[in-house]
């Protein structure tokens, strides 16, 4: 009994200590972004938002937990899934992976100082010079 209790506790706090993800903009991106236009964003399939102006994915760095967390929970794939994919676009010469940055902090000055760019961060990282437009 005392076994099952602390492996309980276990998965409990190792469940909970998964990252969470905040997909945030420039505040004055007005556009309505759902996690279908995310992910068709940060996959390549879309160029623009829907009012017409350029979309720029920014991503993080490989193998940091908020990276992991946003390509297994938003865009459905692993890391070593979309590396494939996206070296199978740049191949053929249909895709550009997207830029990557550091950290939050360097995602969030970014953002905020270019209305085109996109991005994510761990939850309860963004400031007031972005604007989050989902959680994950």
């Amino acid at each position: 009994m005392k076994n099952l209790i602390i492996l309980t506790l276990i998965l409990f706090t190792s469940c909970s200590l998964s990252a969470a993800v905040d997909v945030v903009v420039h505040p004055s991106n007005a556009n309505a972004i759902d996690a279908s236009d995310i992910k068709k964003i940060f996959t390549g399939k879309a160029k623009s938002f829907a009012d017409g102006s350029k979309a720029l994915p920014i991503t993080q760095a490989d193998g940091n937990p908020v990276t992991d967390e946003f390509n297994q929970n938003v865009l459905n794939k692993s890391s070593s899934q979309l590396k494939a994919y996206w070296s199978k676009l740049v191949f053929t010469g249909k895709g550009t992976p997207p830029e990557e940055a550091a950290n939050d902090a360097e995602v969030i000055n970014l953002v905020s100082k270019n209305p085109n760019l996109i991005g994510f961060v761990s939850q309860g990282s963004a400031d007031g010079s972005v604007k989050v437009v989902q959680s994950f």
